[in-house]
């Protein structure tokens, strides 16, 4: 069995390795409230991360030891996270009577027959989520199973730099870890809030009622998009249009002739994801949209999607109500806290009992 759903417990950095860049929070905790510590964002290469897959450890294994540097703190171990779509879950119902190493076997047993790899492939953790209803003899078990390439390809990377990889989670279970801080406004547990992460290659709608996620669809699209295309027209770095984008150094006509057409471009695909939310089911109108990931830090883009799409969209913040340690650039967070939601996620897991 593999820690994806493991207890650890303790001061854990957040590792968010994205497909364009390495995101890393240090979090402290004080009772029930959290301290940033300290936070870093730092590019990799194109070819690095293809569709969430590690390509190049060493180069992912830098940016990781760079990111710690620029911390500037004394950080020892991480968690990091897999992508959901890497990932297989199912809830399943077993005996109350087992043992935990009984259960551990009958896990595998039952994995065998819906994951489509030989189990020596795969990485497996379960977690027991309480009695089933109406029977006294059974739980509710959690199942998650993953291949362990994915897994391994982060502990390499993470170790490389001189951390101890201690869990590896599954990116959506750190969306929902962080969702309280940053819908603090909309805790209604009818409402439905709406969490767009828009990153380098992914857009991905995550809609929860409460606390839990009761939709979420990917799509292929992202920010690479309009990095490639200031490169090509301008020729800029990669690295250059990037770090220019993250701290809002584009020239005018960069913004009026690149940015603001993308910026359209972006807000009919999370229109056009919504739609599908919408056709999916007999779902109600969302009270409120939160934008996170790199590109969803295109200046306007948060009132155009309000415009246009007729609900309350604001920036997501973790950090909003949290204690923030004077060393951090507060001015600097507010820009960068959209994309650090799942890294803050993670970071908070090394905090649960």
């Amino acid at each position: 069995m593999f820690g994806f759903l493991g207890n650890k417990s303790g001061s854990l950095v957040g590792l968010d390795i994205g497909s364009s860049s390495v995101k890393l929070v240090a979090l402290s905790k004080s009772g029930k409230g959290f301290t940033l510590e300290a936070y870093a964002v730092v590019t990799l290469p194109p070819s690095a991360v293809i569709d969430g897959n590690i390509q190049d450890v060493a180069e992912v294994g830098y940016a990781i030891e760079k990111a710690v540097k620029v911390a500037g703190g004394k950080m020892s171990a991480a968690v990091s996270a897999v992508p959901s779509s890497a990932v297989i879950t199912k809830r399943i119902e077993m005996s109350n009577a087992f043992t935990e190493f009984e259960l551990e076997d009958q896990i595998k047993v039952e994995a065998d027959q819906f994951i489509p790899y030989p189990l020596d492939e795969v990485a497996i953790d379960f977690e027991v989520l309480g009695p089933v209803e109406n029977n006294d003899s059974l739980d509710k078990v959690l199942l998650v199973a993953c291949r362990k390439d994915d897994v391994e390809q982060r502990e390499d990377a993470i170790n490389s730099a001189g951390l101890k990889c201690e869990i590896v989670d599954v990116d959506t279970y750190a969306v929902e870890r962080t969702f309280p801080l940053v819908s603090a406004d909309h805790m209604d547990e009818e409402a439905l809030i709406g969490i767009v992460d828009i990153g380098a290659a992914t857009l991905t709608l995550n809609v929860f009622r409460g606390a839990e996620i009761v939709y979420s669809r990917e799509q292929a699209f992202g920010g690479n998009d309009l990095t490639n295309s200031i490169h090509q027209q301008y020729g800029m770095s990669i690295e250059e249009v990037e770090q220019s984008l993250r701290l809002d150094d584009i020239s005018s006509e960069i913004q009026e002739m690149v940015v603001l057409p993308f910026r359209s471009t972006v807000a009919q695909q999370v229109s056009r994801s919504l739609q599908f939310f919408y056709s999916s089911g007999a779902h109600s109108e969302l009270n409120a949209l939160y934008l996170s990931g790199g590109t969803s830090t295109i200046e306007g883009l948060a009132d155009q999607l309000e415009e246009d799409i007729g609900i309350p969209t604001r920036m997501a913040n973790p950090f909003v109500d949290m204690t923030v340690n004077s060393r951090v650039n507060r001015s600097r967070l507010e820009r960068d806290a959209p994309s650090l939601i799942k890294a803050c996620g993670l970071a908070m897991r090394g905090f649960e009992e």
